[in-house]
């Protein structure tokens, strides 16, 4: 029965989403459906990469299907995608390398769906130093919050640019990137993400340097994705197909109005700066798209999986060959294995 209820939410969701204009609600849940209680542990603090869960929430898309969303912020970057292993949440919101790292020590997570179909890290340089190109990165400081693929990219970085990795201090500053820049401890980071801290800077008339890493020599990756656990995609199938059609009609609204997501966001979360929010939504929406047309919302190209996969283990971050295929799934997306 709870198979036959989720087919009908779906269809009732496609249906919905060729007709909802500029983000009218869809038809509710078939009287009688009970809510389930569905968690998503972010991968950060609420921010313009989650627009479109906020925007989602907001116009009751998650309820139409029948689930009570719960976004919840982890005390530790690290921790989402660990949740979702253990079931304690049904999905977390990580990052593409995470996925191959939790994978290698035996979590069994796969990627569903892209929420950021592209790089957000960035080489970002401010200040009299004049770096504008890894070149000038010779005899530098580059601050890295200490996470691992953040210090091959800048040594992926470095050798395309024929600048010998002695000649330049790595220093971790941990989640302080941008003090550490401000305050001129390090010339450049390797970290923070151009939709984020770089508009940041701008709006303080630091007039940055910003490279995003796929620019530099580090393939292509989904910045960031759903991740579920097997199990999770056996026994709760239907709930997470439904999650994430809602969740592509919240970011197919947030295309649509981005004003009206930007408010989404802002009242769910009103510490967030309201400045820097709407500014920072407005760059990040296109990147919640596949850069290839004709792909489902969430998309994840097991090519660029594979191609990223192989840099790991080149760079001696993974230390076996990765399973790309076993890593990911599109099963899920809306309009796919119905």
């Amino acid at each position: 029965m709870r198979a036959v209820i989720a087919m009908l939410l779906a269809l009732t969701f496609a249906v919905a989403l060729g007709a909802s204009g500029c983000g009218e609600k869809s038809e509710s849940a078939p009287t009688g459906v009970k809510l389930h209680r569905f968690d998503v542990e972010l991968d950060w603090f609420p921010n313009a990469d989650h627009v479109a869960l906020y925007d989602a929430i907001a116009k009751g898309y998650f309820r139409d299907v029948g689930l009570d969303v719960k976004p919840h912020v982890p005390s530790d970057p690290a921790a989402p995608i660990k949740q979702a292993a253990s079931g304690r949440v049904d999905v977390a919101i990580s990052y593409e390398p995470e996925v191959f790292l939790a994978r290698q020590q035996g979590l069994p997570v796969v990627a569903v769906a892209a929420v950021v179909q592209r790089p957000l890290t960035s080489l970002i340089a401010i200040g009299s130093k004049k770096v504008r190109s890894p070149r000038d990165l010779k005899g530098k400081r580059v601050g890295t919050a200490g996470i691992p693929y953040q210090s091959a990219y800048l040594k992926t970085i470095l050798r395309r640019a024929g600048v010998p990795a002695g000649s330049v201090k790595e220093t971790n500053v941990g989640a302080n990137l941008l003090p550490a820049m401000l305050s001129g401890k390090v010339d450049a980071t390797l970290g923070a993400f151009w939709n984020v801290e770089a508009i940041e800077l701008r709006q303080r008339k630091k007039q940055p340097t910003v490279i995003p890493v796929d620019r530099l020599g580090v393939p292509d990756y989904d910045e960031l994705v759903v991740v579920a656990s097997e199990r999770a995609i056996r026994e709760k199938r239907d709930d997470l197909r439904l999650f994430i059609s809602a969740l592509a009609r919240g970011a197919d609204l947030s295309r649509q109005d981005p004003r009206g997501a930007i408010e989404a966001l802002l009242r769910a979360n009103p510490d967030l700066d309201p400045k820097l929010t709407r500014a920072s939504v407005r760059a990040t929406i296109p990147a919640l798209f596949p850069r290839q047309s004709g792909r489902p919302w969430g998309y994840l190209d097991p090519a660029q999986w594979r191609s990223y996969g192989q840099w790991m283990l080149d760079e001696r971050l993974l230390d076996r060959a990765p399973e790309a295929a076993a890593a990911l799934s599109n099963d899920l997306l809306p309009g796919q294995g119905l």
